[in-house]
């Protein structure tokens, strides 16, 4: 993975969840413009940054889109006790 991309790896991306998705790709879109602008007035020092962002943006989507093919799939939200407790009345009513 390129220097400083926020360490945005594949696998982490399999563990958020779609809201963090969202947000990851707000913020990564937000730096992206920020480093447009800043190498538009001449004063980006790494221009390196460019490139680490867009591929992470890129990750984003990928992971994004494989959820809603069904390639990939969110993580499992915790079990709460409720959720836990109206399976187990489910289950003995069958």
């Amino acid at each position: 993975m390129a220097v400083g991309s926020k360490d945005l790896a594949s696998a982490q991306l399999r563990g958020m969840d779609d809201d963090r998705l969202v947000d990851e790709l707000r913020k990564a879109k937000e730096e992206l413009f920020n480093l447009r602008f800043q190498s538009a007035t001449g004063q980006l020092d790494n221009h390196g940054r460019l490139r680490a962002v867009r591929k992470d943006i890129a990750r984003i989507y990928t992971e994004m889109r494989e959820r809603e093919l069904g390639i990939g799939s969110a993580p499992a939200a915790a079990e709460t006790p409720e959720k836990t407790k109206k399976s187990a009345q489910k289950a003995e009513a069958k």
